[in-house]
């Protein structure tokens, strides 16, 4: 690899400076991307990543500085002209068209208005060449409103890919994928760095920013605060200059679980377009026990959420709350049984983009808490939703603020706080971390750990197998709607639990019985 010591930049960001009203989002940042170079970018939510990846991609305009890619200036807030150049992105928020199908939102803008027709065999041919490349599987004529997070995130992937990029910005780009997947995706990825291409890497899993890049650039509040050659650091260096000092995460020690709370027995659900449903799993949910649900996206996960959210009931089999069969079921009914949700998606279903953070902070409470006789007590809502910033630390420029405006890890901490305060005694956790730096991550673990000693019964779904055996009491694995057996803490390994997430140890157990 040749280092921008010794060749021309492919990439080159000067000064870049950029403010959104009082809040300086990027502060005179600049460096530089060789040809075959993987720079990861690391910060805590809302330092300024995003920003200023989106400067280089044309969707915003900096106040000041340049942009430069192959030796030519990037005309600023021009999309158009950073894919012309070469530069890909996959966002950590999909910028997909939801009523198109998976091929369609790839190839879309691809061919100029004159063109005829699209040959769909031949984009359909190169879109199956690239998913089998990169084990990113999906289903090229699915609609992507009928995607799962996951199946929506390698569509993203397939989208970049899909335009020959140069510079490639990745942001988050695993989260969805099991071990063995994440293995041959760096493993192809590596194979186009020798090639020549260039790669942003924006991941707040530091055993993959130690694994795949040749330098570390770690924004914080808007500015460049710190470079390290990767060979040259560790995780506790980069998670200490992440967030201003040491940061400790929180112990799961073993302990006994109390009683179930919820059972499901022999529970299937329907499926729904390309995700599955469940197919006839026991689960227990126990006081002051984690389990955890390990899987890729898009195998059962969603099913699982909508029915302990009262979204869906099951079509065979009984659950149970506290050993009692439950028989109407609704989200109003969940949330009555005591049954809180932190969601998958805090901006889709977790979050309303234009309500302010006080009727966020009230949207499931709303009506026990805050109402009485159909008039809103909007006092009492604005004292909780202040309780609320000043105890989960969520940084903010007040109740009354857009929460669209907050980033993903204050976000996330409202929704937290929105869910533990009520002190429930079930915490469905879908996807609690996705996205978040390691100070908010431990911030949220933490908050769980906290509710697991309180007795609740939490359980926790995650792709991240870090996540999932380090909180875990018991692990469970989800696989085209199939469950595992419950696996105790500390007796599987991530190779172990990546061979039942790939379907293989159901097909197993099948041939042993």
């Amino acid at each position: 690899m040749e280092t921008s010591a010794k060749a021309q930049p492919v990439l080159r960001l000067f000064n870049i400076t950029k403010r959104f009203g009082s809040v300086t989002a990027n502060d005179a940042v600049s460096f530089d991307l060789a040809r075959g170079e993987v720079i990861a970018l690391l910060g805590e939510n809302g330092a300024g990543k995003t920003t200023l990846m989106n400067i280089l991609f044309g969707q915003y305009t900096a106040d000041e500085g340049s942009v430069t890619v192959f030796g030519q200036p990037l005309p600023p807030g021009n999309p158009r002209a950073a894919l012309d150049a070469g530069v890909g992105m996959v966002h950590q928020h999909f910028t997909l068209a939801e009523n198109l199908t998976v091929l369609e939102n790839i190839v879309l803008g691809t061919q100029g208005l004159a063109t005829p027709s699209l040959n769909t065999r031949a984009a359909r041919a190169r879109i199956g060449e690239l998913s089998r490349r990169f084990h990113l599987s999906v289903d090229a004529d699915a609609r992507v409103s009928s995607l799962t997070v996951g199946e929506r995130q390698r569509v993203e992937i397939l989208k970049a890919l899909y335009r020959d990029a140069r510079i490639l910005i990745l942001d988050e780009p695993t989260a969805v994928l099991t071990p063995q997947e994440t293995d041959a995706l760096f493993a192809t990825l590596r194979e186009a760095i020798g090639l020549g291409l260039s790669i942003v890497f924006i991941s707040h899993k530091l055993h993959e920013v130690m694994a795949i890049s040749n330098r570390v650039l770690v924004l914080r509040h808007g500015r460049l605060i710190a470079e390290r050659e990767t060979q040259a650091t560790s995780r506790e260096e980069l998670a200490a200059l992440m967030v201003g000092g040491e940061t400790s995460a929180p112990v799961f020690d073993a302990r006994d679980p109390g009683p179930a709370l919820l059972r499901l027995s022999d529970v299937s659900t329907p499926s729904e377009g390309s995700a599955p449903g469940l197919q006839s799993i026991t689960l227990e949910l126990r006081a002051g026990q984690i389990t955890g649900l390990a899987g890729v996206s898009g195998n059962g996960q969603a099913a699982l959420s909508n029915l302990l959210s009262g979204l869906i009931s099951p079509t065979a089999g009984t659950l149970e709350i506290a050993d009692i069969p439950v028989t109407a079921w609704s989200p109003s009914a969940a949330i009555a049984k005591g049954i809180a949700r932190i969601p998958e998606d805090r901006h889709k279903t977790g979050t309303i983009a234009d309500f302010d953070i006080t009727g966020n902070a009230i949207l499931e409470t709303y009506i026990t808490g805050f109402s009485r006789r159909g008039l809103m007590n909007w006092r009492s809502a604005r004292r909780h939703a202040d309780n609320l910033i000043a105890t989960y630390d969520i940084r903010c420029p007040g109740p009354d603020a857009r929460i669209r405006l907050l980033s993903g890890g204050n976000m996330q901490k409202l929704i937290l706080g929105r869910v533990l305060e009520t002190s429930p005694r079930i915490i469905l956790a879908n996807q609690p971390v996705r996205g978040l730096d390691v100070g908010a991550v431990n911030y949220v673990h933490g908050r769980l750990a906290e509710a697991r000693e309180n007795g609740a019964a939490i359980l926790l779904i995650s792709e991240d197998l870090d996540e999932i055996m380090k909180l875990s009491d018991v692990i469970h694995v989800i696989s085209e709607g199939r469950l595992s057996p419950a696996f105790k803490r500390g007796t599987m390994q991530p190779e172990d639990l990546g061979v039942w997430m790939a379907g293989d140890g159901f097909a197993e157990a099948a041939h042993a019985s």
